[in-house]
């Protein structure tokens, strides 16, 4: 994942606070903060931490001429470092490094007199100091700090940060007691880059929050608001028994919408998918929603719709799903999706009306080869010419073998010439002739050219995926999520066509594809998702759904293609919204961010938790972790404290086995 990511200065105290747990409650501790970007940061700090709060005054010298480019700075007690390098690289004048050095002197007399309003330094002889600010950059701010707060003999200095290069925390390592980042972005452009919020700080601010802090009264204001924090959960969520909220609580949530997108914050959790499933029938019998719309590929989703509507060769659900062979079969090879889909086909032989009946689709891109095989066995049937003209231009894949990674890497460096012109040409050429290959045969015949494009449609996205798939992560998701989207409106045009009035769509896939992407770390280099795209584009006709969860077992594998386990899920993470989530003791619960006291909770940066088909605990943190804005990423989230592993159609002894404990073979 990217670098951690805060949406203010005041939430990055929080999550630093919680660093410093060790120095909590302690009469000898003492946190000085670096005005004025470093109060916000220390307030939350030393509120949390029951300390009393101060500032030291350090200014930066700035080259002449490049006021941001730091040659040095100053101190209280006349300390002055120098950033010698810099010095010598811009061939700084002595003369005009002493007349920013009196200059910067002058205006740090003057911060230390507003901000303190007559009070003296805090005395911190003997005592730990935690010297804090909102970032680091080249350091030499906090090293000229270091240098003045020597000499007021602490007992111990701590440098603590919430964001900051890795180099920079070594070095300060090598001089003072103890060093804390709370983030070190690699690479590091800039402290602001931690911040979704990063806005000047204000001198009536830093006084502010200085007088507020020197209140006896805050430790214990602020044990009350983390009380009310649980509260407030606690009186504004709705249960929600094994995921599943009460009737009007849905409909009334979901309005009028369009869309209405189903997270799930794991691929492998028996309860997010029995939960969605179980909602989207309320939906389809009440709500008139006629598509549902899955994270799978499509060739593999539409023999399930040719099922469910009664039109396919497959006897049964799980024959009609057999067609998902692709690593992780289990994502809809399972228990869930099974019975989902034999009510589905059960619904739709009771509805007399073709407009009502509701279709099941996917949305994904990797069956290019797959896709391109549908396309010739349509014009096949339809149009033989046709069908020679596709299989020449298709037949361009077939030196990279029958792997969507082969043909990218082949194509991204150059070891063939790649075949994006002929999966251009092919859907061209189908959309041309698309008006005369549907009149046959009604609304099928429609389905079936619309199946036909929606997969050369699908081989042209798919063919520039994997060719830029090997060049950076963010692209090819970019990619990936803005078909999924395509496929979506391109679905939802269809429908509409047909029955005349816009369809209403349920959409299933992972949170990080329908969790609004803005309102997460990874917009930070420029990623977008689904939730994100359909937000921006139906502001007033989505509606996204999170689901959460604390611990229990998970369906997951090791590494990529390799066999399902039955995996045990940690404890979530301190700090995470799955942890707060469980320790309000609410059990299972939805809940929606319409009080304004919640909705200020949960737009706080927290940490959420991500398991995909792959599942590696040893490397929790880094693997499965991001931070986001819950509150702004969905519009509600479903919380289940301890849920369980989805199950397989094809159970394996592997499986069933689960996984050996973390202590194997020592317990006893």
């Amino acid at each position: 994942m990217v670098a951690t990511m805060f949406h203010d200065r005041r939430d990055a105290g929080r999550v630093l606070a919680g660093l410093l747990d060790e120095y909590r409650d302690r009469d000898d501790v003492v946190v000085l903060a670096l005005p004025r970007g470093g109060v916000p940061v220390a307030y939350e700090v030393a509120v949390r931490l029951g300390a009393p709060l101060d500032v030291f005054v350090v200014r930066k010298l700035g080259v002449p001429g490049y006021t941001e480019f730091a040659m040095g700075a100053i101190a209280g007690g006349g300390v002055i470092v120098t950033n010698d390098d810099v010095l010598r690289t811009e061939r700084v004048d002595p003369r005009d490094f002493q007349r920013v050095a009196e200059q910067e002197a002058r205006e740090l007399r003057r911060r230390e007199t507003a901000y303190r309003e007559g009070r003296p330094l805090a005395d911190v002889a003997g005592k730990a100091v935690v010297l804090v600010d909102d970032g680091l950059a080249t350091g030499a701010t906090m090293r000229a700090a270091l240098e003045a707060v020597r000499q007021l003999r602490p007992a111990r200095i701590v440098v603590a940060v919430p964001a900051a290069p890795a180099s920079s925390c070594r070095e300060l390592s090598h001089v003072v007691d103890a060093v804390v980042c709370a983030t070190t972005p690699a690479p590091f452009y800039a402290v602001g880059a931690a911040y979704w919020e990063f806005d000047q700080t204000s001198d009536d601010e830093v006084r502010e929050l200085l007088r507020k802090a020197a209140s006896t009264r805050a430790a214990a204001e602020h044990e009350d608001q983390e009380e009310d924090q649980a509260s407030i959960v606690r009186r504004t969520r709705v249960q929600a028994p094994h995921g599943i909220p009460p009737d009007d609580v849905l409909f009334e949530w979901v309005g009028d919408a369009r869309f209405v997108l189903f997270g799930e914050a794991s691929h492998g959790t028996h309860e997010f998918y029995a939960a969605r499933a179980e909602m989207t029938k309320r939906l389809i019998e009440h709500k008139g929603f006629r598509a549902v719309v899955i994270e799978g590929d499509w060739p593999d989703a539409y023999r399930v719709n040719r099922y469910v509507l009664g039109r396919g060769d497959d006897g049964s659900a799980e024959q009609a799903l057999r067609g998902f062979e692709r690593f992780p079969a289990w994502m809809w090879r399972n228990t869930v999706v099974s019975d989902f889909v034999g009510w589905l086909r059960e619904h739709n032989a009771r509805t007399a009306a073709p407009h009502e009946r509701t279709g099941f689709y996917g949305m994904d891109l990797y069956s290019l080869y797959r896709s391109a095989e549908d396309v010739i066995r349509y014009l096949d049937e339809v149009d033989p010419g046709a069908a020679r003209r596709a299989r020449e231009r298709y037949s361009c894949f077939e030196q990279y073998g029958t792997e969507g990674q082969e043909y990218g890497y082949s194509a991204a460096f150059g070891a063939s010439a790649p075949c994006e012109q002929e999966a251009m040409d092919q859907l061209v050429d189908l959309q041309r002739h698309a008006a005369e290959h549907a009149k046959r045969d009604g609304l099928v015949a429609e389905d079936e050219q619309f199946f036909a494009e929606q997969n050369a449609r699908l081989v042209r996205s798919a063919e520039e995926y994997y060719r830029t798939m090997f060049g950076g992560r963010v692209s090819s998701w970019n990619l990936r999520d803005q078909h999924m989207v395509e496929t979506i409106e391109a679905l939802g045009d269809h429908l509409g066509r047909q029955f005349g009035t816009p369809a209403k769509m349920v959409v299933w896939a992972h949170n990080s594809h329908l969790g609004d992407a803005s309102a997460t770390e990874v917009a930070s280099v420029g990623e977008w998702n689904v939730g994100q795209l359909l937000r921006e584009r139906y502001p007033s006709q989505c509606r996204i759904l999170g689901f959460t969860t604390y611990t229990g077992t998970v369906t997951a594998a090791d590494d990529w293609g390799a066999p399902a386990d039955c995996k045990r899920v940690r404890p979530a993470l301190d700090g995470s919204v799955e942890k707060f989530f469980h320790e309000t003791r609410a059990g299972d619960f939805w809940t929606g961010f319409e009080d304004p006291s919640l909705a200020r909770v949960l737009r706080s940066a927290l940490l959420e938790r991500a398991i995909g088909v792959l599942y590696q605990p040893r490397t929790e943190r880094r693997s499965h972790y991001f931070r986001a804005r819950v509150a702004d990423q969905f519009d509600a989230v479903i919380h289940i404290d301890r849920t369980t592993a989805l199950e397989p159609l094809e159970r394996t002894s592997r499986w069933e086995s689960g996984e050996l404990p973390e202590t194997y073979p020592y317990a006893v």
